[in-house]
């Protein structure tokens, strides 16, 4: 880890710090209060978390990072491991300079997870739908294609075989959200989710090695997210010492976006205060 971490503190401005390997990590600021770091999911950004921050940055310091291979961050080394994430979240939190409550979505719940079974200083997790069962052997095929896929520009069957793979989506909703082809502008999550996929696949499912998570913790989920996520999450909560759980009616796992209001007073609600 570096001696200094140079990050400006204005409120809201995007700066960057260098990790402990020297991948420079890039992240925004808004909001006064206890400190939130937020860790967005695959395919996600420094965007990810804005519309449930906008919601509470009256009462919390939000420390929102793009992960590392996920621009404006640097791409960090290859493959990546979830330690490697754990060490960009410990740089963050020496630089804030006092304990953290972690909020993460999706692939960033696991990420969280690891952190606090790192002992980082941690004083709460709120959890978005961690994809307990992505994880294992099983996923290096599904990477293997993926990189052969983008490497023909096939985005579009890029993103269908990581929802059908990874997230599991069923067949169906896939078919009524398909929005055709990517737009130019759209940012290139290729490098992100490769990363993501190869640390999947190095990770284990299994649920009890969060038993020595003692920080307490708030499930989340969308009533309607398909399976299997809703049972994984189930599992998951029977590891954990100090858990709450809670569900949101008629979401899925988009929830974060689609009702960010609600995502985040539920969030103020059960963040312990000073």
């Amino acid at each position: 880890m570096p001696s200094e971490i140079e990050l400006s503190r204005s409120h809201g401005s995007i700066a960057s710090f260098a990790s402990f390997d020297g991948t420079s990590i890039s992240c925004r600021r808004p909001g006064s209060g206890p400190p939130v770091v937020t860790v967005h999911g695959s395919g996600g950004g420094l965007h990810s978390w804005q519309p449930v921050a906008e919601h509470v940055a009256d009462r919390f310091e939000l420390w929102t990072p793009a992960r590392r291979a996920y621009a404006p961050s640097g791409p960090g080394r290859s493959p990546k491991r979830f330690a490697d994430e754990v060490g960009d979240l410990e740089a963050l939190i020496a630089e804030i300079g006092r304990p953290v409550h972690l909020v993460g979505m999706s692939y960033g719940a696991t990420v969280a997870l690891h952190a606090a079974a790192a002992g980082l200083p941690v004083r709460s997790l709120v959890l978005w739908e961690r994809p307990l069962y992505a994880a294992g052997e099983e996923l290096t095929p599904v990477l293997t294609e993926f990189e052969e896929l983008i490497a023909n520009g096939d985005r579009r069957r890029a993103e269908r075989l990581l929802a059908e793979r990874v997230a599991r989506v069923p067949v169906a909703l896939l078919d009524s959200m398909d929005a055709g082809e990517p737009a130019d502008g759209e940012p290139d999550e290729a490098p992100g989710w490769r990363g993501d996929l190869a640390s999947m696949a190095a990770d284990s499912p299994d649920v009890e090695r969060w038993s020595n998570v003692t920080a307490p913790t708030l499930l989340r989920r969308g009533a309607d997210t398909w399976q299997p996520m809703p049972a994984a999450l189930e599992r998951l909560a029977t590891a954990l010492p100090r858990v709450t759980r809670t569900a949101f009616p008629g979401q899925l796992h988009f929830a974060p976006s689609t009702i960010p209001r609600a995502v985040a007073e539920e969030t103020a609600r059960f963040l312990p205060r000073p």
